[in-house]
């Protein structure tokens, strides 16, 4: 089952989301040319990515953030900008353009930390994006536990979009890293779960402080943890489903007004 929409719009357009997306489809063009020279591909990799072992010399700090624009190959990177497209306009929304920035960046440091402190001395590069919009599901699950997020399943010739409550999706996707992490050794390369664990957390802890700020529980209470504005209504015919930067013409936001 892959996560394809929420119904939750977004009040204002998220521009940083749309640069985050941009800015990682072109750093990948970008380096497209290296995937037919695998040596000179590792290079980059190790010189652009986080390498823990480097980091433990007290060398290329720089990396703990151009690593979060590097990704392995086409699959890697759609994944990865898809879960940012579906759940980056709704944080950019509660945090504000310059810092959702900022939250994005730092929840991709925390993800770079742990997967640092589960194998320090490991010389496989970790890239990619997905620690980063990791910290965007674990703020998107604190703020929105209830919205509504589409799940398309395929088995074999059954196709279908089920609906289901972010904490459904995203708790089990946390819980799937969690697996991943403590069944799979650190030295092996692959998926970075500890990395996606670590960037979760941060995401929650440091969204934690505004999700008070707006209220906390009565925040829930209000909105019954559901976005504070009606829900996007999709069909398979042409609807007028708002937009990001027009479901404030519905209804504010409940925070907006404190």
């Amino acid at each position: 089952m892959i996560p394809i929409r929420d119904h939750n719009p977004s009040v204002r357009r998220p521009y940083v989301t749309y640069a985050l997306i941009i800015t990682n489809i072109l750093v990948f063009i970008g380096y497209w040319d290296l995937f037919a020279q695998e040596r000179e591909l590792m290079h980059f990799f190790q010189s652009w990515g986080m390498l823990p072992a480097r980091l433990g010399l007290g060398e290329g700090f720089a990396t703990l953030l151009t690593h979060q624009f590097l990704h392995g190959n086409l699959m890697h990177l759609g994944s990865n900008l898809l879960f940012l497209w579906i759940f980056g306009n709704n944080m950019e929304d509660v945090w504000g353009h310059f810092r959702f920035l900022g939250f994005y960046l730092l929840c991709g440091v925390a993800a770079a930390g742990l997967q640092f402190a589960s194998d320090p001395n490991s010389v496989i590069p970790m890239v990619g994006a997905s620690g980063a919009i990791a910290g965007v599901l674990g703020g998107y699950l604190l703020f929105y536990p209830r919205a509504r997020v589409d799940l398309f399943l395929f088995l074999i010739v059954v196709f279908r979009v089920i609906p289901a409550p972010a904490w459904v999706v995203l708790g089990g996707w946390f819980a799937l890293q969690l697996l991943g992490g403590v069944s799979t050794s650190a030295d092996v390369g692959g998926v970075a779960y500890w990395a996606h664990a670590g960037g979760f957390i941060a995401g929650i802890a440091l969204s934690y402080p505004l999700w008070q700020r707006l209220g906390g529980r009565a925040f829930w209470t209000r909105c019954l943890g559901q976005p504070p504005h009606p829900e996007a209504r999709y069909r398979f015919v042409a609807s007028n489903v708002p937009r990001s930067g027009k479901a404030a013409r519905v209804r504010p936001n409940p925070w907006r007004r404190r």
